[in-house]
């Protein structure tokens, strides 16, 4: 904790008194949840760097939707997920890639790229998707693993597109690993 964050930790023990009541006091933090202090928010995991890219196979389209992060992105809303993929059978498939950025070769790039399935029928208010795959999957590009050998061409190369036409510099300091992946 540096000096200034003492002192304010000092003034707000003085304001209190010196009798202490359970649950009576205020957690003062620093910043940096990483600093050394131990208390709430050590151990968090940062998505600052994550997006949640959705294909979308029928149209061809690729989009970000922030939303993903809490399930609450425009394909997911309204939506009853089920687990098995055989009660959607009129569904319309989406992938759902996590892209994790990261410095690579001198500059940021796509460190990790991870693709989880899901289908949606908006007209029965149905979808699947399984929500341990997108879990693990997002942990994985995190990790900066790369996982999209499960998808189709046509959305390999709709990613792909996207990726390039985002940023062609961060495609470029990507690994050979994501290029060969989407490579058609």
């Amino acid at each position: 904790m540096n000096e200034k964050d003492k002192e304010k930790n000092e003034r707000i023990k003085n304001m209190m008194g010196s009798s202490k009541q359970k649950g009576g006091g205020f957690n003062i933090l620093n910043n940096d949840s990483t600093d050394g202090h131990g208390g709430y928010g050590v151990g968090t995991v940062s998505l600052n760097n994550m997006s949640p890219v959705f294909i979308d196979v029928e149209d061809g389209d690729a989009f970000v939707d922030m939303g993903a992060l809490h399930a609450r992105s425009s394909v997911e809303k309204g939506i009853k997920f089920l687990k098995d993929k055989n009660e959607v059978p009129n569904g319309r498939p989406f992938w759902l890639v996590w892209v994790q950025t990261d410095m690579l070769n001198g500059g940021p790039a796509y460190a990790g790229v991870a693709a989880c399935e899901m289908t949606v029928d908006r007209e029965i208010r149905r979808g699947y998707k399984s929500l341990p795959e997108h879990v693990n999957n997002m942990d994985k590009a995190m990790k900066g693993r790369i996982l999209v050998e499960q998808m189709d061409d046509k959305s390999k190369d709709i990613l792909r597109n996207y990726l390039e036409t985002f940023n062609q510099e961060m495609w470029d300091r990507s690994s050979d690993e994501l290029k060969n992946g989407l490579a058609t």
